[in-house]
């Protein structure tokens, strides 16, 4: 039997399956709303055969957005929006759904990617002043960030509170707090970025506080039928930076609180990292962590190919596997893995007589 395959718990939430569709931004949101865009695009991700869908990086306060058109659930408007969504995906597939709640700190203010890079000023229509662990800007082309101060934290932790509310309110099945990639829970992590002289800079202790703050407040608001886990980068690239030892000591205290699931990705957070790019290039970090670790840890990262998924999994480098980029490129990746690997799913019944002669047997029938 396939281990790609084969059902795994995060917490309370049954996944069918092992393969995560991982949060990827579309830039596609009005005033933090989903547009025609997300009913395309997630409509056709939750017919893909995978075993749960995260949405997007989802901001909290509207200045916790990386762009303009980023996707928001701190007003009615938009949770009534992602509700309208929700229950038309519901209709047709039976894939739980989870959301990444963030906050991009001082990498907010840009333009949507393909518009071009840098950071848009405070001033423009599509701007807004920035915030983070100090006053210490990601580039050249960004503005220095205001450090928050602790009337700002305490807000800041409101907010992922209140959003993780409306995630629930939703009949989302997962919360996936976003604290990698160089956002604002990763700036206060990283000693490239968090340069505080209080509370919540300095040791590591001081600089996971917040992180874990944030963890235990967002899972005392949501009730014990709501998977909540972390997304975190192993490590900065960068000397000095955030690295795996320090991943490992985070791992460990949130698998004390109860996470349960980590996403480990890597990156993000200072322009001078230097990655060494390649298929599985962040596994080794997945896999320290695994060894130290109760709760079910997720990879990600050129993960592309369906016996490399497998091995991850029959290696025990983790428990699954993410894809990003690739199953934007193959929206149907599960059912091809799937006939690859001699394992058996359940597509929408519309799509049963699809089944190609070469892949009989690889469709059931609910």
């Amino acid at each position: 039997m396939s281990l790609l395959f084969s059902p795994l718990s995060l917490g309370p939430l049954e996944l069918s399956n092992r393969i995560v569709i991982a949060p990827m931004c579309q830039y596609s949101a009005h005033d933090g709303c989903v547009s025609d865009w997300h009913h395309i695009h997630l409509g056709n991700l939750a017919l893909s055969g995978a075993g749960l869908l995260i949405l997007e990086a989802t901001a909290v306060e509207s200045r916790g957005r990386i762009s303009h058109a980023d996707l928001g659930l701190w007003n009615d408007d938009q949770e009534a929006a992602l509700a309208a969504l929700l229950a038309s995906v519901r209709r047709w597939s039976p894939m739980p759904v989870g959301i990444q709640l963030a906050h991009a700190g001082r990498k907010a203010s840009t333009p949507r990617p393909w518009d071009g890079g840098g950071a848009i000023a405070a001033d423009h229509p599509d701007g807004w002043s920035t915030v983070s662990a100090s006053a210490l800007a990601y580039d050249d082309a960004h503005a220095v960030p205001q450090a928050l101060d602790g009337e700002g934290i305490d807000a800041l932790v409101e907010h992922f509170v209140a959003t993780a509310r409306r995630a629930e309110r939703l009949g989302l099945d997962l919360v996936e707090i976003h604290a990698a990639h160089g956002y604002l829970l990763h700036q206060f992590l990283s000693p490239l970025s968090n340069t505080r002289d209080d509370a919540y800079g300095g040791s590591l202790e001081n600089r996971m506080r917040l992180v874990l703050r944030v963890f235990d407040a967002v899972r005392a608001a949501v009730s014990a039928k709501v998977a909540v886990g972390m997304r975190i980068s192993a490590t900065d690239w960068v000397e000095g930076g955030w690295d795996i030892g320090q991943s490992l000591a985070l791992a460990r205290a949130l698998d004390a609180r109860g996470c349960q699931f980590i996403h480990v990705s890597s990156g993000g957070l200072d322009p001078r990292q230097q990655i060494a790019t390649g298929p599985g290039y962040q596994l080794p970090f997945a896999e320290a962590i695994k060894a130290q670790v109760r709760m079910p840890v997720i990879a990600v990262g050129m993960i592309t190919q369906p016996r490399q998924a497998e091995a991850v999994l029959v290696d025990g480098q983790a428990d699954a596997v993410a894809l990003a980029r690739g199953i934007l490129y193959d929206p149907r990746w599960p059912w091809h893995a799937a006939a690859e690997l001699g394992a058996t799913l359940v597509p929408a019944p519309q799509y049963l007589r699809c089944e190609p002669p070469e892949a009989r047997g690889v469709f059931a029938r609910r």
